[in-house]
C-alpha cells in the first residue's frame, strides 16, 4: 500500500491525542483493489464483490492541503473547509469552485449553513467562527470571538437567526447572527465539544463530547434538557433525523475497539436504540440518508480507516461499503441528494458518493474534487 500523509490536523484532537491513531489503513481482505469495487455487505456478516464501478472523475481540488469537513449548502453546491484556511463553495456536479473566502488564520474545523440561506459559518483554530455571505465579499460578514481554545462545534437555527457553537474549552455558547452579540455561555467541567447539531423545527441542539457523552442543549435558556448515558469511547459527531425522532453519535477506536455508530430515541424513550459496529478505526462522521422508494431508512458513516459504510437504520446490518484507495483518514459526511454523499478527506479532497436506491444498496465513487 502506498504512503499516507499523517491524519488531517483540522479535526479536534489530532488523530494520534485521543481518538486513536490512524498512520495505517486497514482494508478487508476482498477489497484488493478498493478503488475499482463496489462492496456490499450483507446482515450475515458476508462481503460480496458487486463488479467494477464507472470511471471516476477528477475535477481541480477545493483545497491545497486536507480537507477537514464539509457540508451541504443548496441542492447543486456545497461548502467545506480545510487545513489551508480556506472555506470554499464549490459545485459538486461539476467540481467547479465558485467562492473562495479568506479570513481564518489557522485551519478550519467546522461549516455549516441553514437551509435555504446564502449564509454560511465557518469554525476554526484559531478560536473563532465566521459568517459569510454567498452572494457578498471574500471577507467575513460577520465575527463571534469569545472561545479560549479551538472551537469544534457549529449549529445554526432553521431560520438562521441564532447560531451555537462548541468548544475544547468546555463551552457551549449562543449567538446572534446578525449583531455578533454572545446571548448566552455554558461551561460543564470536561465537556471537550465535538460537535454540535440543530435539532430540526426545535429550539434544541445535540451535542457529543470527549466526556463521552451526548447531551441535549435547549437554545432557550442554553442549559442541558437531557444526558444520554455515557459511552465506552470519545464521542465524535452526530446528526438529527429529519423528523426529529432520532440522532446518531460515532464513536472514537481503535484496532477494531469502539469506532461505532449508535442510534438513540429523542421523542420517548430517550435510550440507546441500536448501534453499528464494523469500523476498524475512529468513526469521525454519522449521516441519516434520504429514503428512496426501494432503499430501507439508512444511515451512512465515515472513519479514519478510509472506508464509507451504508447500515440499514433498523436492522443495524451493514448494506454496503466502500474503501477509498490512498485518502488518507475520513473526516465529514454531507448528504448532497437524494442519491448522494459527500465524504472529506485527509489526501484526495472530496469524493462524490452515489448510493444507488433499491433493496441491496451498492455503494460507488462517481468523481472527486
Amino acid at each position: 500500500m502506498s504512503s499516507l500523509r499523517s491524519p488531517a490536523r483540522g479535526a479536534t484532537p489530532r488523530p494520534g491525542a485521543h481518538w486513536g491513531t490512524a498512520p495505517r489503513l486497514y482494508r478487508k481482505a476482498p477489497c484488493s483493489s478498493c478503488r475499482c469495487l463496489s462492496v456490499c455487505c450483507r446482515a450475515d456478516g458476508s462481503v460480496e464483490e458487486t463488479g467494477p464501478v464507472r470511471a471516476v472523475q477528477q475535477h481541480s481540488p477545493a483545497h491545497a492541503d486536507a480537507v477537514t469537513c464539509v457540508a451541504a449548502l443548496q441542492p447543486d453546491l456545497c461548502v467545506s473547509g480545510g487545513r489551508d484556511q480556506i472555506v470554499a463553495v464549490s459545485s459538486w456536479r461539476s467540481g467547479a469552485a465558485l467562492r473562495r473566502f479568506i479570513g481564518h488564520e489557522r485551519e478550519v474545523t467546522k461549516v455549516t449553513s441553514a437551509l435555504d440561506s446564502n449564509r454560511v459559518f465557518s469554525a476554526s483554530r484559531d478560536r473563532t467562527v465566521m459568517m459569510w455571505e454567498l452572494h457578498g465579499t471574500s471577507g467575513p460578514r460577520q465575527h463571534f470571538p469569545g472561545h479560549d481554545l479551538v472551537v469544534t462545534g457549529l449549529a445554526v437555527s432553521p431560520d438562521a437567526s441564532r447560531l451555537c457553537t462548541g468548544s475544547r474549552d468546555n463551552t457551549v455558547c449562543k449567538w446572534d447572527t446578525e449583531t455578533g452579540e454572545c446571548l448566552g455561555r455554558a461551561a460543564i467541567s470536561r465537556n471537550l465539544v465535538t460537535h454540535l447539531c440543530w435539532v430540526p423545527g426545535e429550539p434544541y441542539v445535540v451535542q457529543t463530547s470527549e466526556d463521552k457523552t451526548i447531551r441535549i442543549w435547549d437554545s432557550r435558556e442554553l442549559r442541558v434538557a437531557h444526558a444520554f448515558p455515557a459511552k465506552r469511547h470519545i464521542q465524535t459527531c452526530c446528526d438529527v433525523s429529519q423528523d426529529g425522532r432520532y440522532c446518531l453519535s460515532s464513536s472514537s477506536g481503535s484496532a477494531g475497539e469502539g469506532g461505532e455508530a449508535t442510534l438513540w430515541d429523542l421523542r420517548q424513550t430517550r435510550n440507546r436504540v441500536r448501534e453499528y459496529k464494523g469500523h476498524l478505526q475512529t468513526t469521525t462522521s454519522c449521516v441519516f440518508l434520504p429514503r428512496g422508494p426501494a432503499l430501507a431508512p439508512s444511515i451512512a458513516t465515515s472513519s479514519y480507516d478510509s472506508t464509507v459504510k451504508v447500515w440499514d437504520r433498523d436492522t443495524g446490518a451493514c448494506l454496503a461499503t466502500l474503501c477509498l484507495e490512498g485518502s488518507g483518514p475520513l473526516s465529514s459526511l454531507a448528504v448532497c441528494a437524494s442519491s448522494t454523499l459527500l465524504c472529506a478527506s485527509s489526501n484526495s479532497g472530496i469524493h462524490v458518493l452515489r448510493v444507488s436506491d433499491r433493496a441491496d444498496p451498492a455503494l460507488e465513487e462517481v468523481a472527486a474534487f
